[in-house]
């Protein structure tokens, strides 16, 4: 990678940093090397990038396709002139959105395509906590037990962002065409084959719910004890300490990631792109497609029954 210095993070089976090279003038050569390290490593960390909108744009695209390139991921109203101001009020979607995501979850498998990978880069960041969190599905799979992967190999999820937060926030956005919250869930396998390295990964998180083929309560004590396993050794677990100028790399076809809780009226800054994935690896199939019709239907049982769930313990 010419001069660049890539340094696997200490006592972790994944990640590295990387040094002395600048995102925004990356010749081929470079960016093949860093290619390669990100899909050895699974995430990247760039100290002191200071990436412009275009930058992060431009840098994305050399990835692939975008679904969306230097969108903040902020609680600051972002003005015309691309300064901050006001904060978001807990109560707001925007916010409990963004809690929401301090579960384990990876992005976009709430689209008939899922992502390929996505970037961070940090503009603001508060005096404690709102870390990102990442860990190693490959990891994870490779460390489970025989019987166990036997037992996941032909099973699927369904998945969907109106499932999660209302699972995990209690929150029940109404359903709106366009939106994250569109009604659909897209059905996908537990075990990933990467497309591009072979290695297999569970590929579960906060989305997932209702496996067909077992009762409800089998389907969420599997889901949620695979996210565990995951997470349950520190190995398998790195946090990112962000400061001002970072850019964290990561591949959605093989980690979990996570926000981390901060003071929510500091402000916190930190501006996503995010590359679509390969339609022919990523596509669980189209709102239009005859699969599609049972998604919706296990979908609006699923919310039906966390209501009722949440209205009990009110």
């Amino acid at each position: 990678m010419n001069d660049a210095i890539v340094t696997p993070i200490p006592n972790k089976v994944f990640g590295a940093v990387v040094t002395n090279v600048r995102l925004n003038s990356l010749n081929e050569e470079q960016f093949a090397g860093i290619k390669s390290a990100f899909l050895e490593f699974g995430f990247l960390v760039f100290p002191g990038q200071f990436l412009s909108d275009d930058e992060n744009i431009e840098f994305g695209q050399r990835f692939g396709k975008l679904e969306f390139g230097a969108l903040p991921i902020a609680n600051q109203v972002k003005h015309d002139d691309g300064s901050y101001g006001k904060i978001v009020g807990f109560d707001s979607q925007r916010m409990r959105t963004n809690v929401g995501n301090e579960a384990w979850h990876t992005d976009s498998t709430y689209w008939p395509v899922s992502s390929k990978c996505a970037m961070l880069t940090a503009v603001t960041v508060p005096d404690e906590g709102g870390e990102t969190d990442l860990a190693d599905m490959r990891a994870g799979y490779a460390a489970l037990d025989l019987a166990t992967r036997d037992h996941i190999e032909s099973l699927s999820a369904y998945h969907s962002t109106q499932y999660s937060q209302a699972n995990d926030v209690g929150d029940f956005p109404a359903t709106k065409t366009g939106t994250i919250y569109h009604g659909e869930a897209y059905l996908r396998p537990l075990v990933k084959v990467h497309p591009e390295t072979g290695v297999k990964s569970l590929f579960v998180g906060r989305h997932a719910f209702g496996i067909p083929g077992l009762e409800r309560l089998d389907s969420r004590a599997l889901l949620k004890s695979l996210v565990e396993s995951v997470v349950s050794d520190p190995v398998r677990v790195y946090r990112h300490q962000w400061t001002v100028g970072d850019a964290l790399l990561w591949d959605n076809r093989s980690l979990l990631h996570r926000a981390r809780p901060y003071v929510y009226t500091e402000p916190r800054v930190l501006i996503a792109t995010r590359v679509a994935g390969d339609p022919l690896t990523e596509l669980a199939y189209y709102p239009t497609d005859p699969e599609a019709a049972a998604g919706r239907t296990a979908l609006a049982a699923e919310l039906e029954l966390l209501a009722k769930e949440k209205h009990s313990l009110a």
